[in-house]
């Protein structure tokens, strides 16, 4: 079965995924604390990066470490959300859910503290 939401192509299908992401972007910010304060810490970083990176590659990584946490905070937040919408109950796999999400950004925050310190103080 085909889905009635698919179907635009070419430009209208670019415009309508941009509207989309500003919308949960704008959500996301909106609804989500930890979200806010990475994007906080994201504001620092990121400028911070580009200046005391030596090479365009040491900037990168150090740049897309930062852009990773936020990326991961993202998905988090949508299984968040969608276990949420199921079901406010607790329940065994919508824990493992969550706690499986703040993993992964937990990891995300740890693989930036390694990146940052390899190429800062090494």
């Amino acid at each position: 079965m085909k889905s009635p939401f698919k179907g635009k192509t070419g430009i209208k299908r670019l415009a309508n995924a941009f509207t989309y992401s500003v919308a949960g972007t704008l959500a996301a910010f909106k609804h989500e604390d930890a979200f806010r304060q990475e994007v906080i810490l994201s504001a620092v970083l990121i400028p911070l990066a580009i200046y005391l990176g030596q090479t365009p590659i040491e900037q990168a990584l150090l740049i897309a470490s930062i852009l990773l946490i936020i990326i991961i905070e993202l998905l988090n937040s949508s299984v968040e959300a969608t276990v949420d919408r199921i079901s406010v109950k607790r329940h065994k796999l919508s824990k493992r859910a969550k706690d499986i999400g703040s993993a992964a950004v937990f990891f995300s925050l740890v693989n930036a503290a390694v990146i940052w310190f390899l190429i800062l103080v090494k």
